[in-house]
């Protein structure tokens, strides 16, 4: 007995299935101008940024979670100083220090309800394109500029951060302003969101210095404050959309083109102008990184 039991056991643990290994991740998804990150990293990347799976109900409880699983994403990126948090490790610190306790604060807000709306559609935006990035899917061409831009180790680090910001600002912005239905009442509460962000400024200056070793303070001045538009335009970057940008102020302008998307008459042509102040806003970047030799 004792012998067929001997075999029986062996037998048992030939059939025993085994849990197959993850596959070696591609090194397009894996390395982005840092240390290489695992395939358990990179499918916890991709868990995280599904937003299918984010919660239902409050939406307040959704945002945090949503802020909570970028956090989670921005410290994998960040431990291989991975090019592709040089965008998420402000955003984080962003999300932290100034747009959550506004968020959380009852008073802060005339309607709290459009104030965790929009945050949480404009976040959701990024992570939807994390998740293409980490799990092969289509990249808005906004982020397919940016992702791509992460594995240029040539290049500026600053101006490949900014790349993020002027896509999720100039673009996502735009588009999450016109997605929650923002009516003209609502500019008290964009405005209190986004000068939280700009005031942010030298958080993020600082956090991705620190990190990353790079200065992106000239880059960031411009964007806001047109610091650095002379020097641009002496270089034949198209001026209308700078000029607009810098005259009425980067919040003031995406504001008004959220709006307007919102109207079936001017959709198209705002999105089309949208689009070219993306692109030239991003020229502008690589000019002024030229110039600074960041």
């Amino acid at each position: 007995m004792r012998g067929l039991f001997v075999v029986c056991a062996a037998l048992a643990t030939l059939v025993t299935p085994i849990a197959p290994a993850l596959a070696a991740p591609s090194p397009l998804v894996s390395t982005a101008c840092g240390t290489a990150l695992d395939a358990t990293e990179i499918d916890r990347i991709e868990l995280l940024s599904d937003t299918t799976t984010l919660p239902t109900g409050a939406t307040l409880v959704t945002l945090e979670d949503a802020v909570a699983r970028h956090q989670q994403i921005t410290e994998i990126l960040v431990r291989h100083r991975d090019w592709r948090g040089l965008f998420a490790l402000g955003l984080d610190g962003v999300e932290q220090a100034a747009v959550m306790p506004l968020q959380r604060d009852p008073g802060a807000f005339l309607d709290r309800e459009y104030a965790h709306r929009i945050s949480l559609d404009l976040l959701r935006r990024f992570l939807v394109n994390v998740h293409a990035e980490f799990g092969g899917g289509t990249l808005e061409p906004q982020w397919a500029t940016y992702f791509d831009l992460t594995r240029q180790c040539d290049r500026s680090p600053a101006r490949v951060a900014m790349a993020g910001y002027n896509a999720h600002l100039t673009v996502d912005l735009t588009h999450a302003v016109a997605a929650v239905g923002t009516r003209p009442e609502n500019a008290p509460d964009y405005f209190e969101i986004v000068d939280a962000i700009a005031r942010s400024g030298d958080l993020i200056v600082d956090r991705t210095k620190a990190v990353y070793g790079a200065d992106l303070g000239p880059l960031w001045r411009f964007y806001f404050v047109g610091e650095g538009l002379d020097a641009v335009l002496g270089k034949g970057v198209a001026t209308g959309p700078l000029l607009r940008l810098a005259d009425a102020g980067a919040n003031v302008v995406i504001f008004g083109n959220g709006l307007a998307l919102q109207d079936p008459a001017l959709r198209t042509p705002t999105a089309i102008e949208v689009d070219t102040l993306w692109r030239t806003v991003d020229l502008a970047m690589e000019t002024l990184a030229e110039l600074h030799a960041l």
